[in-house]
């Protein structure tokens, strides 16, 4: 099974820079989107009906922001759209999208950023606190979970170029780090990736600033988070640099088995 998650920075940019032509080659099983930015009526054929694929989105109630995604090849049981009760400012903004496969959820996330201004970082830590209680529900409900997305955190040292320089910076703030921590450490979820990388310079974010993406001074803020009965399933983790669609690169993850 093969699960593959990206940040677009919109859906019709990146498809005009080869994503959709890439992500059918890829032949994924899910494929999990964020920030599509744009409504369902925006799309031509191909971004909204890749050949092959389910396709089910949540956009934004903005023009032109956020918005999430799941393609699946197979047609799921149930799709779930927001986090519903407590959590209506995010589903405003589109940022939670799940489809259930018998046991297997796959969910499609994008945490706000709290890096335009300090209001907005007041957003990100309010959604983190109520996030972390669905969280610890969902992991004692008896499903298997992947949470692929942009997280827009980092966890540790090894995960950003510039550590020291960062540490006041959104996204790599101790408060932030401590939250996946908590998840990690304590409510027992994985982060899928590190179980079959755990070299550094592994990115998949990088600045339109400077030459990061030149220099390979980025973030691994992407992730796909897993239950633990997960873990020992996956078996190939890739970031996705030769062609650039977005300023992530696609995160994708191998699993035994199908979906």
């Amino acid at each position: 099974m093969r699960v593959t998650s990206a940040n677009l920075n919109g859906i019709r940019s990146a498809s005009k820079k080869g994503f959709i032509d890439w992500m059918l080659q890829l032949d994924a099983d899910v494929v999990c989107l964020q920030e599509t930015k744009a409504q369902e009526d925006q799309l031509n054929p191909a971004e909204h009906h890749p050949a092959g694929y389910h396709t089910f989105f949540f956009d934004a109630q903005q023009k032109g922001y956020s918005g999430v995604a799941i393609f699946s090849k197979r047609e799921p049981d149930r799709v779930i759209r927001g986090l519903g009760a407590g959590f209506e400012d995010m589903d405003a903004e589109g940022r939670y999208i799940q489809a259930d496969f018998g046991n297997l959820s796959i969910i499609s996330l994008y945490l706000p950023s709290g890096s335009a201004k300090e209001e907005r970082q007041q957003v990100k830590f309010s959604f983190m606190e109520r996030f972390t209680s669905r969280l610890e529900a969902m992991r004692n409900d008896g499903r298997d979970y992947i949470i692929c997305g942009d997280w827009n955190i980092v966890h540790k040292e090894i995960d950003i170029k510039n550590w020291k320089s960062n540490q006041k910076t959104s996204g790599c703030l101790p408060e932030e780090r401590a939250w996946l921590d908590l998840l990690f450490d304590k409510q027992g979820w994985v982060d899928g990736f590190r179980v079959v990388n755990q070299e550094k310079d592994q990115y998949t974010w990088w600045s339109n600033r400077g030459q990061a993406w030149a220099k390979n001074v980025g973030w691994r803020i992407d992730y796909q988070v897993v239950s633990p009965s997960l873990a020992a399933k996956i078996i190939a983790a890739s970031i996705y640099k030769e062609q650039r669609f977005s300023d992530h690169a696609p995160l994708t993850l191998d699993y035994q088995g199908t979906l």
